[in-house]
């Protein structure tokens, strides 16, 4: 540039200028990489050719490189590759026992070769053991080793076994030099999708399931299998729903759906169709939708009858009903304020039927609206339900309860129940039924609380739940009538007798009088508990038991139509032989006419002529209500003793003069209003010794008579109706329908 006269580049901006050097801390220039070296010229020529020379490009700073630890950990950054598979997860045994026999570094190359390693007589060490942990050993030590630590103590997922694993392989914090150390940690697994390290199995388990769960199960290292949808279609009742993996399983999954419920969902459809009989249309509430279910079934058997809301507050849940409604053909609306889509149904079918779906709290939509017919299912107890349920419950409607808190009904958890339902409790031979009678003591005092009484419909206690049907009467005097049949039980802890309380303010000087044993006389200490308080009416109401059943009939759902007959007979405390059947249907139901109580008013005010009814009908079928409780026939056998066959004993208590019948709350069971102390003798007169080995005809000598009183007449009766209903029935074909169609909950012999 000297040469050509061209002034040098200056300060100022412009197309020729360069930025100055970058100056260090200390204040001297930085040289670039690709600078050349000045030449050895010297003067003030070489100085300025020097200056006038371009700078070169300014180069980034090369890469620190990383500790051989961090690269080892698999934590690469997002362009690196992703981590391999750890050496604890593996296929089979024996790619265990091959990766045994292998030095560090072979086992790789050896794999990928499909090659046998060379098993020698050398020792080895465990390579998932540390060196102080395992020593090495020679190879049969070291294969049981594997197979009784490593195996064995696994965690299994498609197809592959993550062993666990003792080797130091989370990182520590890096040192004053800036490498990363491995820390000597326990024992602990890898995870196959994610390469993360935990430590206990239990949690290995929990984090593969929530993989499972999230729809995380793709691999690198598995082999992708075919394709599956990540829903599973279930069928019950004509009715298809869509269910996700985990449906089993209430705390890890949004859809939660129990086929074990099936029997409880079919009494409660039959509960809503008697309903539906009775008014027309009716609007119907399932406060804990979860996959829906339930009102599905209702909308797709009850059609016009019913206007079904489903309900959950869980918005995974809302989405899976609203697939569901779809997959059957339904129509859905999402609030009340919305009009129905147009959405295509499928298949071309113009489907009137159309089901509401809401997301609320179950205590917000039934403080908001008001229903005809309210099903209760939450997880675990219902209890915090029960005042909004009743608070805009309609006149004369029904509200359902399943309770699933059976560890403290059934008096497991002893303070839970205390906690929850206020009443003091111990494990009794009859403690399903005392179960029954806690939630329905519940209800009562709910209902009262809100001006309303109850009529108790229905109260089944099985394995997995207890379930609760009750109708509302609006009033205060139905509430006060409600509110004083909850009362104490007093409860003989040595021979199991029970009687409630008198309905008295007054505190008694000797309450061990109310009972009919005497065993405060003659065993030491206090023998009585009181237990409660307890529902102390009727917990069935026989024609409303009849329709069920009736209905059942009619939707086919054969799996109910042996617990009612049950439910029938034990409500009328009497036995199945005496259960009259049908020509058409199979059996005869003597139904009151409900024509006067088609139309109910909605409002606030009661239709006198419809209260007027139903409390006509209600004291016709709690005319005969049936006895409290009931025994356990082999709680009280004696030792030594062949008992009689159980129908065979209830024909003696029914001779005896005493009403008798089965109970579905225990299948030995024995519902009778006779006495423990008669219940005993009756039990010792029919029963035959060990060593006779057969049931003799007569009964056996006592030194205690059996004390029958103004009971014979009574009896009379009974033989004289026996002999009337074999009469009737010569040809033997309703003899032979029940021995056939006997219930399976009595069928104990």
């Amino acid at each position: 540039r000297a040469a050509s006269g061209r002034p040098p580049p200056g300060p100022g901006p412009g197309p020729a200028s360069h930025p100055p050097p970058r100056r260090r801390r200390n204040g001297s220039a930085r040289l670039g990489a690709g600078r050349l070296s000045p030449s050895p010229r010297s003067g003030p020529e070489s100085d300025r050719s020097l200056l006038l020379a371009p700078p070169p490009p300014v180069l980034p700073p090369p890469r620190r490189a990383r500790p051989a630890a961090q690269r080892r950990s698999g934590k690469c950054r997002r362009r690196s590759a992703p981590p391999q598979k750890h050496i604890s997860i593996q296929r089979q045994l024996a790619e265990l026992e091959k990766l045994a026999d292998l030095n560090e570094g072979e086992f790789t190359l050896a794999v990928s070769q499909n090659t046998d390693l060379h098993v020698t007589d050398e020792k080895k060490p465990c390579p998932l053991c540390p060196e102080e942990k395992f020593k090495a050993c020679y190879g049969h030590k070291l294969h049981r080793h594997l197979q009784n630590l490593h195996w064995k103590i696994s965690v299994e997922f498609e197809g592959y076994r993550m062993c666990i694993c003792h080797l130091p392989c989370r990182l520590v914090k890096p040192n004053l030099v800036g490498d990363q150390t491995f820390s000597k940690m326990g024992a602990h697994y890898h995870c196959i999708i994610c390469s993360a390290t935990i430590a206990r199995r239990t949690d290995m388990i929990g984090h593969i399931n929530r993989h499972v769960n999230k729809g995380e199960t793709e691999s690198r290292f598995i082999t992708a299998p075919a394709p599956k949808s990540s829903h599973e279609v279930l069928k019950e009742s004509d009715t298809d729903v869509q269910v996700l993996p985990n449906y089993s399983t209430p705390q890890k999954t949004d859809s939660y759906f129990n086929p074990k419920m099936k029997l409880n969902r079919q009494l409660i459809f039959c509960a809503l169709a008697v309903l539906a009989e009775e008014r027309k249309p009716i609007e119907c509430l399932d406060a804990f939708g979860a996959t829906g279910i339930m009102g599905l079934q209702w909308a797709k058997h009850l059609r016009s009858s019913v206007k079904v809301t489903i309900n959950d507050c869980n918005e995974n849940s809302v989405t899976m009903i609203q697939e569901n409604c779809h997959l059957n053909k339904m129509k859905v609306k999402l609030n009340a304020k919305e009009e129905d889509n147009d959405e295509a149904l499928g298949g071309g079918e113009q489907n009137t039927d159309t089901i509401e779906v809401t997301k609320m709290d179950a205590n917000v939509i039934m403080h908001m609206r008001s229903f005809d017919f309210i099903h209760l299912d939450p997880f675990g107890t219902s209890v915090n339900y029960l005042d909004s349920a009743f608070r805009n419950v309609r006149n004369l409607g029904i509200v359902s309860l399943t309770s699933t808190d059976i560890s403290s009904l059934y008096a497991k958890a002893q303070h839970v129940a205390l906690r929850h339902y206020g009443c003091n409790i111990v494990r009794t031979e009859y403690y399903k039924e005392l179960a029954a009678r806690i939630v329905i003591a519940a209800v009562a005092r709910a209902a009262a609380r809100c001006n309303k009484g109850i009529e108790v419909l229905l109260a089944v206690a099985l394995e997995h739940f207890v379930l609760v049907v009750v109708r509302v009467l609006r009033g205060p005097s139905p509430a006060d009538d409600s509110a004083k049949k909850v009362r104490y039980l007093i409860h003989c802890q040595w021979c199991e007798e029970r009687i409630f309380q008198k309905e008295s303010n007054m505190v008694e000087e000797n309450p061990y009088q109310q009972l009919p044993c005497d065993c405060h006389g003659s065993m030491p200490g206090k023998t009585a508990v009181v237990l409660g308080p307890l529902w102390s009416g009727a917990l069935f109401n026989t024609g409303f038991l009849r329709r069920m059943l009736f209905e059942a009939v009619q939707y086919g759902l054969d799996e109910t139509q042996p617990l009612l007959k049950t439910l029938v007979c034990e409500a009328e405390c009497t036995t199945l032989k005496n259960f009259s059947t049908h020509k058409e249907c199979g059996v005869y139901i003597k139904t009151p006419d409900t024509s006067a109580e088609s139309c109910v008013l909605h409002g606030k005010r009661k239709n006198n002529e419809v209260v007027r009814n139903a409390a006509k009908r209600q004291k016709s079928d709690n005319s005969a209500e049936h006895p409290a409780f009931y025994y356990n026939i082999h709680r009280h056998s004696i030792k030594g003793m062949n008992m009689p066959k159980l129908n065979k004993f209830l024909n003696y208590l029914s001779e005896a003069g005493y009403r008798v019948s089965r109970t579905h709350f225990d299948p030995m069971g024995v519902r009778t209003n006779a006495p423990l102390a008669q219940f005993k003798t009756i039990l010792v007169k029919y029963s035959t010794p060990t060593y006779t080995g057969g049931q003799a005809e007569g009964p056996l000598h006592l030194t205690e008579d059996v004390h029958m009183g103004d009971q014979v007449p009574a009896a009379a009766d009974g033989k004289a109706g026996d002999a009337e209903f074999l009469e009737d029935d010569k040809s033997g074909d309703t003899a032979t329908m029940f021995t056939n169609d006997c219930p399976t909950h009595c069928a104990a012999d």
